[in-house]
C-alpha cells in the first residue's frame, strides 16, 4: 500500500507539472513504510555510486553496461537520498540489480538499509560548504560506513588522497583501485590521517605516516581503459571530457565485478548521447546550446577543459537547497580561464557570479533571467554551464519553449 501510495503522489506530482514526482514518491512510501528501502532491496544486488562529482554520470554508464546482461533498476533521475532510492526499486521491482547513485552524506543511512554488494568512490571534494562541512569530515563518514560493511567490494579512486583514506580506515576483502587521471588532490595537500604535507608529484602522492597512492588495477589514458596485466580496451565515448573518461573507466571495473565483460561495457557505454540532459545540445532561437553542469569548484575545473575557446559562455547559478545556499564557492573557481570569451552571468544569483567575474578581470553583462542572458550573445554555438537546480530549472524552460508552449519560470 505504502509504494502504491508513493507511485500515486509521484504520477499526480508530473500530472500538475510540479516535478518528476521521483522525491515525493519517495517521501510519501518512506512516511508510510519506514523500513520500505530495505525491504524493496533484499534479494537484489545493490551497486551504490557516491562520491562529490560523477555520480550522476558514472550511474548511468554503469547501468548501460550491466543492462547488457538483464534489467536493472536506476535513480535516473539524480535523486540520490533515500527517496530517490525507494522510488527508483519501487519503480522497477522485479530488476534482480539496481544501482543507486548517493550522495556522500547519505551513504551510512542507505547502506545500512540496502547492504551494498559493491559501492564505487569517485572522488571527495568541497560542495555545499553549508551542509557538507569540512571535507576530511565528510571522508571519516564515508569511511565508517565502508567499515559497518566490510563485505562490500569498493570501487574507488586510487587518485584521490581522501578516496584513499575512507577507504582504507578498516580492513577490507578487496579493494578495486581506478585512476581517473583527473585532478582530485586540490582538497587533500595534507594527509587526511596525520595532517602532514603530502609529498610527490602530481598523482604519485604519499607522506610519511604510510598513507599513499595505491597501485591502480585500471587506469584511464588516451581514449582507453589499461588493466594492471596491461589489457587495452578502447573506449568509445560521446561524452566529452578527461573526467568522463575516468567515470567509464570506473563504471567498467565495477561491471567486470559484477561478471560483465568490459568490452561488451565499453560498447554499451559509448551509445550514451547524453545523462540527464548534461552534455545534450538543443536549438534555441538561431542558437545551437551545449548544456553542462558543474556545482563546486572541482567540477568546474573539469567543465572548463571541455569549453570551446570560440564559444560565447552564458553562466547560471542559483542557490536554492539542492544547490547549497553558500555561493562563496565561485570565489574557488579559476575564472581567470575563461578570458576573450563573450560571457553572461546569469540565474537567481547572477549578482554573485558577476562580482566574482569583476575581480577576476572578465568583461561580461549581468541578468537574472538565463533566457534574456541567451538574447545577449550572438547566435550560433553557445557553451551553457549552471549548477544544480538552475540547470534543470533552464531544461524545463527551453523544453516547454521548443514545444512550442509558453516558457515557465
Amino acid at each position: 500500500m505504502a509504494i502504491r501510495a508513493g507511485l500515486a503522489a509521484g504520477w499526480l506530482s508530473r500530472r500538475l507539472g510540479l516535478g518528476a514526482g521521483v522525491i515525493i514518491g519517495g517521501r510519501v512510501t518512506l512516511a508510510l513504510a519506514p523500513s520500505a528501502l530495505s525491504r524493496l532491496a533484499a534479494g537484489r544486488l545493490v551497486v551504490l555510486v557516491s562520491g562529490t562529482n560523477g555520480k550522476t554520470t558514472t550511474s548511468h554508464l554503469l547501468a548501460a553496461a550491466l543492462r547488457t546482461a538483464g534489467r536493472v533498476a536506476h535513480n535516473a533521475s539524480g535523486a540520490n537520498m533515500a527517496d530517490g532510492a525507494v522510488a527508483a526499486l519501487a519503480a522497477d521491482p522485479d530488476a534482480p540489480v539496481a544501482v543507486l547513485e548517493i550522495d556522500e552524506l547519505h551513504l551510512a543511512a542507505v547502506a545500512a538499509a540496502v547492504d551494498p554488494a559493491v559501492v564505487v568512490l569517485l572522488n571527495l571534494s568541497r560542495d555545499q560548504l553549508d551542509r557538507g562541512c569540512e571535507v576530511r569530515a565528510v571522508a571519516a563518514a564515508v569511511g565508517g560506513a565502508l567499515a559497518a560493511h566490510p563485505r562490500t567490494v569498493t570501487v574507488a579512486n586510487a587518485d584521490d588522497p581522501m578516496v584513499v583514506w575512507a577507504a582504507t580506515q578498516s580492513p577490507r576483502p578487496s579493494t578495486v583501485w581506478v585512476s581517473t587521471r583527473g585532478r582530485w588532490n586540490g582538497d587533500a595537500t595534507s594527509c587526511p590521517r596525520c595532517g602532514t604535507t603530502l609529498h610527490g608529484n602530481g598523482d604519485r602522492w604519499r607522506c610519511r605516516c604510510g598513507l599513499a597512492r595505491p597501485a591502480p588495477h585500471w587506469e584511464a589514458s588516451e581514449a582507453a581503459a589499461v588493466t594492471r596485466d596491461g589489457l587495452v580496451i578502447p573506449v568509445g565515448l560521446r561524452l566529452p571530457g578527461r573526467f568522463n573518461l575516468g567515470n567509464a573507466v570506473t563504471a567498467m571495473a565495477a561491471a567486470e565485478l559484477l561478471g560483465v565483460d568490459p568490452r561488451r561495457a565499453a560498447a554499451a557505454m559509448s551509445l550514451l548521447p547524453d545523462v540527464a540532459g548534461r552534455y545534450a545540445v538543443v536549438t534555441y532561437r538561431e542558437r545551437e546550446l551545449r548544456l553542462l553542469l558543474a556545482k563546486n569548484p572541482a567540477g568546474w575545473a573539469e567543465i572548463l577543459g571541455v569549453l570551446d575557446e570560440a564559444r560565447p559562455l552564458l553562466v547560471v547559478v542559483n542557490a536554492r537547497e539542492a544547490d547549497g545556499r553558500d555561493t562563496s564557492w565561485l570565489w574557488d573557481v579559476p575564472f581567470d580561464e575563461i578570458a576573450g570569451r563573450r560571457v553572461v552571468a546569469a540565474g537567481e544569483h547572477a549578482a554573485d557570479v558577476g562580482v566574482r567575474l569583476t575581480y577576476a578581470e572578465i568583461e561580461h553583462d549581468t541578468v537574472a533571467d538565463p533566457l534574456a542572458g541567451l538574447a545577449l550573445l550572438p547566435t550560433g554555438v553557445v557553451d551553457v554551464v549552471a549548477n544544480y537546480t538552475a540547470f534543470h530549472q533552464l531544461r524545463r524552460r527551453l523544453t516547454a519553449e521548443t514545444a512550442g508552449g509558453e516558457p515557465t519560470k
